[in-house]
């Protein structure tokens, strides 16, 4: 009867034992701790998974550098994959920390999550060939093949209020758009100057491409956090304000986009409300 007591008590330790080691609460298999993070993992300049599975972009170092001031080395970073669509619930589940993924702050977004930031200002722009010369203005897309991804509200935003006339070329991704352009079976690519920088900016269409620079919307990007977590936006808006302060966000800037030759706004100031 002992016997059997002493083995249920032993069962019971290893049980416990093993149980404490799977959770481990993020820890690492060598007893570092573990912090996940949502970025885009196809959009090159901003954030991308490379064929080599490295991890690149704007939003990458920024979220690499958030992380830092927060305790975590880039070792400790485990990337996710963070679709537009999918954020909100992302970051409501708690299946990453933080989401650093073009993520424009709106007043709808911030009914279900908070933003730290911003962090950078886009603008809706035009993607157009190197030596194009007849699209100076937004009204010069009339009668012109844009293209945009299917869905995009950029496109729809053009052909609402800008060029009604404009002949709507929606494609599956960016870079059939941009196939498009080169072959010029389309004459402009719209969406977000940042993106668009960040294709031109790719060794495959350096030299090719321009941007128009016509500011056709401002989109501040901010750190989508968990609805409520005011330490954590605390933190990070400490940490986006020394990014800017020490030159770790000039840095940033011309490492991912310098090659397009895109001019970017100057870091906007930090939302601490």
């Amino acid at each position: 009867m002992k016997l059997r007591k002493v083995s249920a008590a032993i069962a019971t330790v290893l049980t416990l034992s093993l149980a404490a080691t799977a959770c481990g609460d993020g820890d690492s298999g060598s007893g570092g701790k573990k912090i996940t993070v949502g970025i885009k993992f196809d959009q090159p300049g901003i954030g991308l998974k490379t064929q080599d599975g490295k991890y690149t972009g704007f939003d990458v170092d920024v979220a690499t550098y958030v992380a830092k001031e927060l305790g975590y080395e880039a070792k400790d970073i485990e990337w996710k994959q963070s679709p537009s669509a999918q954020r909100e619930t992302m970051l409501a589940n708690g299946d990453v920390k933080f989401i650093a993924a073009s993520y424009s702050i709106t007043d709808k977004r911030k009914e279900k999550v908070d933003f730290a930031g911003p962090y950078f200002l886009a603008h809706q722009d035009l993607l157009v060939r190197k030596d194009e010369t007849g699209i100076a203005q937004g009204t010069d897309l009339n009668s012109k093949k844009l293209c945009s991804v299917t869905g995009s509200t950029s496109a729809q935003n053009v052909k609402d209020k800008i060029a009604p006339k404009a002949d709507l070329q929606p494609l599956g991704g960016y870079s059939e758009c941009l196939t498009g352009l080169e072959n010029k079976s389309v004459d402009a690519l719209t969406t977000d100057d940042a993106i668009l920088a960040g294709y031109a900016s790719q060794k495959e269409h350096e030299g090719k491409f321009k941007l128009a620079g016509l500011k056709l919307s401002d989109e501040k990007y901010g750190i989508g956090i968990k609805k409520g977590d005011s330490d954590l936006k605390g933190k990070i808006n400490k940490a986006l304000e020394k990014m800017k302060s020490d030159g770790s966000w000039d840095k940033f800037v011309a490492a991912n986009f310098g090659p397009s030759g895109y001019k970017a706004e100057n870091a906007p100031a930090i939302d601490a409300s």
